[in-house]
């Protein structure tokens, strides 16, 4: 049973369909590793265990009755604790909604429903989706896997999804992105991570950090399974004015495995030369890998990333402080300290910093574009240090030391700022046997050719197949 739980959400689906697996022996497989392991990685806070085996013999008994089987029907799914679920608690990881349950689903919990998918629970996270360590105070810290002392931070803010999905305690999940936190707990964990183009998919029901850089995504140990995702989550929603009419493309039989002639611009100016040099040395293999598939490849710079982190923050802060106003007036002792503090500097921010941070947006998505005029995709990596252990707050890059935050959101924040799609995946190993990871990103609503390129790297590599220490 135990092989099941690294099965990917395609081949379950497939099992499950040609009923060489009932959906009751996956979700049970997958609940039973839960109950062995994580207790020590608290990946979960709430974990849904009668609701799914009574909705995995739903799924049976519809195959048995010769019911179609949906894409992802009778899959076990987990869900960053940020999206509302009817009838389940949605904490957002604070103490504050300890005792929220929503009437409704978010409208992507209920497409995955309508797939055919099995929630096994809610995931943990950063409080209110705010800071990329994914420390949690209220919950506990989860624990990254590769590490098999458990003292290294997985990243966040989606720290749960990403280590629930490397342990093998869930094929896919959902998070949310709004600095990185997606693709940063992808690459310290190992797994593939998609942060779609802004308005992809829709945000209703899902708890907000800021609206307008806020992004839904799958994450998945491949890049083939993030497809499969997207293809369930993505259209347009009558409960989401900021999510995109335009057509859903096929994003599955995008994956043809052929990326000759692809023109992939390998991002060196404040990318790969602020990396560590270990990080920098695993993306330079895998450009050199995507040439021998046939790819051509240039190097790109930038200019206006430096101007990113200010305008950034100022989008951020204000807008995160607008949701949580009345919390920080009535209960500011429930915020943990970090994510406290990070929300009464947004009172900090006037209306001019908040303007022109918006021109600087518009300045930055017009370098990308433009950057991706003459090119397929663009390549980075997607955190410039691997997995810091918990607790650390320095580390030292190229340019000397900065603090673990900013080093975390430096390389994945310029795309939530753009509103890009952008994909990390696993691109090798640190020599303490730490996950590193690198990020595609394409023209906006082409996760077609972000996904392709993805998973034709993974075809001709095997990080994503390693698994964690503590299995």
């Amino acid at each position: 049973m135990t092989d099941l739980c690294w099965a990917s959400m395609a081949d379950l689906a497939r099992m499950i369909a040609t009923k060489a697996v009932s959906p009751v022996e996956a979700v049970r497989a997958h609940l039973d590793r839960i109950t062995a392991l994580d207790a020590s990685l608290r990946s979960f806070i709430t974990v849904c265990a009668d609701e799914a085996l009574s909705a995995a013999r739903r799924a049976e008994a519809e195959l048995v009755a010769g019911r179609p089987a949906p894409a992802l029907h009778g899959v076990p799914i987990g869900l960053k604790d940020l999206f509302n679920t009817a009838g389940v608690r949605t904490t957002g990881g604070s103490k504050i909604l300890a005792d929220f349950v929503p009437r409704e689903d978010a409208t992507v919990v209920a497409r995955l429903r309508m797939a055919g998918a099995i929630v096994l629970g809610k995931l943990n996270m950063h409080e209110f989706a705010y800071g990329p360590e994914g420390l949690n105070a209220h919950y506990g810290q989860a624990r990254n896997p590769w590490d098999a002392a458990q003292v290294r931070i997985p990243g966040g803010s989606s720290s749960g999804s990403g280590v629930a999905v490397a342990a093998g305690l869930v094929p896919g999940a959902l998070g949310s992105d709004t600095g990185g936190s997606i693709r940063i707990p992808a690459a310290l964990c190992g797994i593939t991570g998609l942060k779609p183009t802004y308005g992809r998919v829709s945000r209703a029901g899902v708890l907000p950090l800021a609206w307008s850089m806020d992004h839904v995504g799958p994450m998945a140990r491949t890049a083939a399974d993030c497809a499969l995702l997207l293809r369930c989550l993505a259209g347009p929603d009558p409960l989401d004015t900021s999510a995109s009419v335009l057509p859903v493309p096929d994003y599955v039989g995008a994956l043809t495995g052929e990326i000759k002639g692809l023109r992939v611009g390998l991002l060196r100016k404040f990318f790969l030369d602020g990396a560590a040099p270990e990080v920098r040395q695993a993306v330079e293999r895998a450009a050199k890998a995507l040439e021998k598939l046939g790819a051509s490849l240039d190097e790109v710079d930038l200019e206006s990333m430096t101007h990113v982190a200010p305008a950034s923050f100022a989008i951020v802060a204000s807008e995160a402080l607008a949701y949580h106003a009345e919390w920080m007036r009535t209960r500011a002792a429930d915020y943990q300290p970090d994510v406290r503090e990070r929300l009464r500097m947004g009172a900090f921010i006037t209306g001019m910093h908040y303007v022109r941070a918006q021109q600087i947006r518009a300045l930055v998505r017009a370098e990308v574009d433009g950057a991706l005029a003459r090119r397929d995709v663009l390549l980075a990596p997607t955190t410039p240090i691997v997995a810091t252990v918990l607790g650390q707050t320095e580390a030292t890059l190229g340019d000397g030391t900065t603090d673990v935050r900013s080093a975390l959101i430096r390389l994945t924040r310029p795309f939530n700022f753009s509103g890009h799609p952008a994909c990390s995946v696993p691109c090798g190993f640190s020599a303490a046997g730490l996950p590193i990871g690198m990020q595609f990103v394409g023209r906006p609503f082409d996760e077609a050719t972000v996904l392709r390129s993805a998973d034709a790297y993974q075809r001709a590599t095997d990080w994503h197949a390693r698994r964690p220490v503590l299995a």
